[in-house]
């Protein structure tokens, strides 16, 4: 039986004007593609900021927004308005925080090969904390402390050698990993008490990012476990249970809530005799379901007895994780989103590519045709973040919608843009 889309994939705002057209934050679909042309990534603003109170509430210690799932000054402003920090792994993310208005204190700066330059960069911009990922970037804090004689405030970041059930890719809690230090063969234990007994380094306690896109509660449980130990152990006052919440991109997916994740983790610390300070760092959790990508069909390629290419004026630059992890969405058709989906198509975009597929095994409306206006769902969180120029193709326009109203966030990119940095 052919499957409608189901609505537990669309932002929370969603709707259906009178001749089936979709209508996300009271704006139709058609209307934003005339405004702000194809592809468009479209953001339900009200979502994101549900999605933001949900974090704050279930996190009261503190919750800071992982900033490269998307990242623009509008988003900042956004989460940050809504009591987030931000959680920030380079100079560009702080720089972009920082621009739009976000305080210095309420960033924390990640990065597994943080340079001189970036470490420096935090000092000098105050920003809150830096999670301490390698004895060489003590090293690097306690020469940059000879100079400054200003401390950092540090979180030491620990890999549990928990094994998230999740695309190899984005596992990052597992003993072999390039982040962090392995709690197992004991450089866990040696960091902390290193930084510990540094003067350059005001250890205020422990990090954990053990993965993307889990669904089950038994990673978080593991994790979390190992972690309050460790934390009790050496008297660290606050643990951050890092991020990687999954989020369903199909309609037969499902995940717990944030809210879950947060009773679960909390839990687990009051069982502890210590008080601990209980942070997170959710990023696609919070902004992935809350847009959408909007496409324009340009061909319609039928290989009979093997499969239907579908091409859109968009591809692998606006959406790479397909071509990286192998990534599957749904498909459907804007001006009858809730009609059945009945053709089976192969999603490609523009690119000179053979990889350069969006969705592999889709489902349509039958009736498509050249020119329709196809979206993709869940598209919020690592499209346009993880996006390129490749094959010099111009970045999508951004908009945010709520009630009954658009705003342009990022404008769609022009040519003389491809040039902002060629000095030939």
């Amino acid at each position: 039986m052919a499957e409608r889309i189901s609505r537990a994939l669309l932002p929370d705002n969603t709707s259906v004007a009178d001749d089936g057209m979709a209508t996300f934050g009271g704006v139709r679909t058609d209307d934003l593609v005339t405004q702000f042309g194809t592809p468009l990534f479209v953001y339900d603003e009200d979502h994101i900021r549900k999605r933001c109170q949900e974090a704050v509430k279930a996190f009261p210690d503190g919750v800071s927004y992982a900033s490269k799932a998307f990242l623009c000054k509008a988003i900042a402003k956004l989460v940050h308005e809504e009591g987030m920090g931000l959680d920030v792994a380079t100079i560009g993310e702080a720089y972009i925080a920082l621009q739009s208005g976000v305080p210095a204190s309420d960033l924390t700066l990640h990065g597994n090969n943080k340079s001189m330059e970036e470490l420096r960069y935090a000092v000098d911009n105050g920003i809150g904390k830096v999670v301490i990922d390698s004895f060489d970037e003590i090293d690097k804090i306690e020469h940059l402390y000879a100079t400054t004689r200003k401390p950092i405030k540090a979180l030491v970041r620990v890999t549990p050698g928990v094994e998230a059930y999740t695309h190899k890719y984005v596992t990052t809690g597992q003993v072999d990993s390039k982040f962090g230090f392995t709690v197992q063969n004991g450089q866990a234990g040696k960091a902390i008490e290193r930084a510990k007994s540094s003067g350059a380094i005001d250890l205020i306690g422990l990090h954990a990012h053990i993965g993307s896109q889990i669904f089950t509660s038994d990673s978080f449980r593991k994790s979390t476990d190992i972690l309050v130990n460790l934390a009790e152990h050496f008297g660290l006052p606050e643990l951050c249970v890092g991020g990687g919440l999954g989020v369903p991109y199909l309609n037969d997916e499902s995940s717990i809530s944030i809210s879950e994740w947060g009773r679960i983790v909390h839990d687990i610390s009051n069982s502890s005799s210590a008080t601990l300070k209980i942070t997170s760092e959710p990023g696609r959790s919070i902004v992935a379901s809350s847009a959408v990508t909007i496409y324009t069909v340009g061909t319609i390629k039928e290989i009979e007895g093997v499969r239907t290419y579908v091409a859109v004026d968009g591809g692998m630059h606006d959406n790479p994780r397909p071509a990286l992890y192998g990534s599957d969405y749904e498909t459907f058709l804007a001006r009858s989103i809730n009609e059945p989906r009945e053709q089976k198509i192969t999603l490609v975009g523009k690119h000179c590519e053979s990889g350069d597929v969006l969705v592999k095994e889709g489902d349509i409306q039958d009736d498509l045709v050249v020119g329709d206006l196809l979206v993709t769902p869940v598209t919020g969180a690592y499209g346009h973040s993880m996006g390129s120029n490749y094959n010099k193709v111009l970045r999508p326009a951004v908009v945010f919608v709520q009630g009954g109203k658009s705003r342009l966030v990022l404008r769609r990119e022009e040519l003389s843009d491809l040039l902002n940095s060629d000095v030939a």
